[in-house]
């Protein structure tokens, strides 16, 4: 076989592995979609279980969701970049620093179980939290500290060295170096981690069910109060989220409409994924844009 042959062998070979990963994403997207879409409405979206007939809607669940999703990277994001940032620009190479990076490499194989039942051992029964969406964004930063940690530093050291010595030896400091070069030269990667790691906190269950819980109280948004546990905000509350409801509708069969609901909630949650996605990665570029004033 010549190399010309050989060549176009391969590519036919990659490009055929490519589009069948496209065709089983498009088959997935569109099953779920074509029997959930039918299910969601108004009052689906927007109204807790109870307040219908049958299964109910996924109102709380939904809200419940986003905001666990905005406590975890609030906790994820500043630690996940600060140690990125300190592997990549300040450790040292020796026995202390590679131990640190094979523990995020465990970390990151750990099973979601595992960190679930960690989470209910230290956030839920050892401070006193109980099931919260404090205790499970906790658990969830545990989760996706490794992600975020490997990624920030990959990108980082991307960044061109003869940038970064350009920056150092007009005087500039390491640490100006570091916000006014690098970061914002290395934001493209970083937004990949983040989206990669908000992505495991929409769709991750077993780590939540033994810490934010599988039940949510009536939420009332006109309460003042953020220490009631019908305040929407209070992260000391327990909180059902999407997943973690759909996971307990199929698996309870209490409801006689469970597919239907679980099919609806399905779709809104493959929904609201593809739109955060879609909606970091234009303001990622919108902020990338904007540091380094490409037009």
């Amino acid at each position: 076989m010549n190399a010309k042959l050989a060549n176009r062998v391969a590519t036919i070979i990659i490009t055929s592995f490519a589009y069948l990963i496209i065709l089983i994403l498009a088959g997935l997207l569109g099953y779920i979609l074509y029997n959930g879409l039918s299910v969601i409405d108004w009052d689906f979206v927007t109204s807790p279980p109870e307040s219908l007939s049958a299964g109910g809607g996924i109102g709380p669940q939904l809200f419940n969701s986003f905001y666990l999703l905005i406590l975890t990277m609030l906790i994820t994001t500043p630690l996940g970049l600060g140690a990125g940032i300190y592997l990549s620009q300040y450790a040292p190479k020796n026995k202390l620093t590679n131990g640190i990076r094979t523990s995020i490499e465990v970390l990151s194989s750990l099973p979601s179980i595992v960190v679930g039942l960690f989470g209910l051992l230290i956030f839920v029964t050892y401070t006193g939290w109980g099931y919260s969406l404090i205790s499970g964004a906790l658990a969830l930063a545990v989760f996706n500290l490794p992600l975020m940690v490997r990624i920030t530093e990959e990108a980082i050291e991307t960044v061109p060295k003869e940038q970064i010595e350009a920056s150092l030896a007009l005087g500039i400091s390491k640490w100006k170096t570091i916000t006014h070069v690098i970061l914002p030269a290395a934001i493209p990667g970083i937004l990949t981690g983040t989206i990669l790691a908000s992505g495991r906190v929409f769709g991750e269950a077993a780590a939540l069910l033994f810490t934010a819980g599988m039940s949510s109280p009536a939420l009332d948004f006109t309460s003042m109060d953020i220490t009631s546990s019908s305040h929407p905000l209070n992260p000391f509350r327990p909180a059902e989220t999407l997943a973690v409801h759909i996971w307990k509708v199929n698996t309870e069969g209490l409801i006689p409409d469970a597919r239907e609901v679980a099919d609806g909630a399905s779709a809104i949650l493959v929904l609201s994924v593809l739109v955060f996605n879609i909606t970091a990665r234009w303001f990622g570029s919108w902020i990338y844009r904007r540091i380094t004033s490409h037009s």
